[in-house]
């Protein structure tokens, strides 16, 4: 899909909306293109065919490139998904000339419909530089927020496995785990990413956009932290449920080691009478009796002596 974006360069109302036509100064966003839509953008702005794929390898790197007068920056932005992971990143590729600026990416991508219809007020297209600056601020944030959504969802499923321990909580909780590697990685790349244009200048900035963007590499460090800081929490939590799984599966076998002796030693004493062999006192009226009084007593001795033994650990 390829979709133009424009500000108007005069006049009141200096909105970016989307046209039609492509000139220059132009954003051009690409979501999964085809290769007609990538030779056409290659061949009216010049930019190379290559770059503009980059990006479309979901296992590309988050980096920045440069070649004969065109700048490329991959970063890495969170998506969520509709499979049994609920987070998960893809690369969006940045490519700029002095003419153009053209987004590239996989899906469609939640910062796109920020820029559109004006939501940021201050983002115009022939501002390109303020422009890369503002989708780099917009990611980050977008990470801030899924990663506080992240926690909500564990503290839910905390509660609901500190009551009863299921699969399906449990997996949800290895879900989010995985979001979080994923988020771990792709900021702490996306971060070099950024301290590389703060310190080579590849970029053409003024005093107010290197102060947003060293504004954007605190948060992202910020989101970094956050990301660490829920992983081993999380990570403790996987830890603690499985000690307690644990402990209550030794517990139960203990019961029923205790109710197998119970059961087993009064068997072994019955089981004398069962054989065809003179017993003694076996003609007794009351020796049915003594037999079983005498198998509750010796069950009990070993229901306490196995208590015993476990007050001890």
């Amino acid at each position: 899909m390829l979709t133009i974006y424009r500000t108007p360069l005069i006049g009141e109302n200096q909105i970016m909306g989307e046209v039609q036509q492509m000139q220059k100064g132009d954003w051009i966003n690409l979501v999964n293109p085809t290769p007609e839509e990538i030779r056409q953008v290659s061949e009216q702005t010049g930019i190379d065919e290559d770059f503009i794929r980059y990006p479309l390898d979901d296992e590309e790197l988050a980096r920045v490139e440069s070649d004969d007068g065109q700048i490329l920056i991959i970063i890495n932005v969170p998506i969520t998904t509709n499979a049994a992971v609920i987070y998960d990143t893809v690369p969006l590729g940045i490519v700029l000339n002095d003419e153009y600026i053209v987004t590239v990416s996989l899906t469609d991508l939640e910062l796109y419909r920020n820029f559109a219809g004006g939501r940021i007020k201050s983002a115009a297209t022939f501002k390109k530089t303020r422009l890369i600056l503002q989708i780099l601020q917009l990611q980050t944030n977008i990470y801030l927020r899924s990663l506080r959504d992240i926690n909500r969802r564990y503290e839910a499923l905390e509660v609901r496995l500190r009551q009863t321990m299921n699969n399906e909580d449990l997996n949800g909780l290895l879900n989010l785990q995985k979001s979080l590697v994923y988020f771990t990685t792709s900021l702490r790349a996306n971060d070099k990413v950024m301290e590389k244009l703060f310190r080579t200048r590849t970029i053409r900035m003024y005093e107010e956009d290197r102060d947003l963007l060293d504004d954007v590499i605190i948060e992202n460090k910020q989101a970094v932290e956050m990301a660490d800081i829920y992983t081993t929490i999380l990570k403790n939590s996987m830890d603690a449920l499985a000690s307690i799984s644990n402990n209550n599966l030794s517990k139960v076998m203990n019961f029923l080691t205790v109710i197998t002796l119970m059961v087993a030693v009064p068997t072994f004493i019955t089981s004398f009478f069962g054989m065809n062999l003179p017993m003694p006192l076996a003609a007794s009226p009351l020796m049915t009796l003594a037999v079983l009084i005498f198998c509750l007593l010796a069950g009990l001795l070993c229901f306490m002596l196995l208590r015993h033994m476990n007050a001890m650990k």
